[in-house]
């Protein structure tokens, strides 16, 4: 599977808002990455 196309600024920012590190987020799945997102918004919201 590949890194995903995202600049590393991004993944340091996504790193420290879902509590995962940076090597975890350049390998995870793009669907499971959207899935916390949605996660961490909807938790956001409430």
């Amino acid at each position: 599977m590949r890194p995903l196309h995202i600049s590393a600024e991004t993944a340091i920012k996504l790193s420290e808002k879902l509590g995962v590190p940076v090597e975890q987020i350049m390998h995870m799945p793009q669907h499971i990455l959207l899935q916390k997102l949605a996660e961490l918004d909807k938790d956001k919201e409430n």
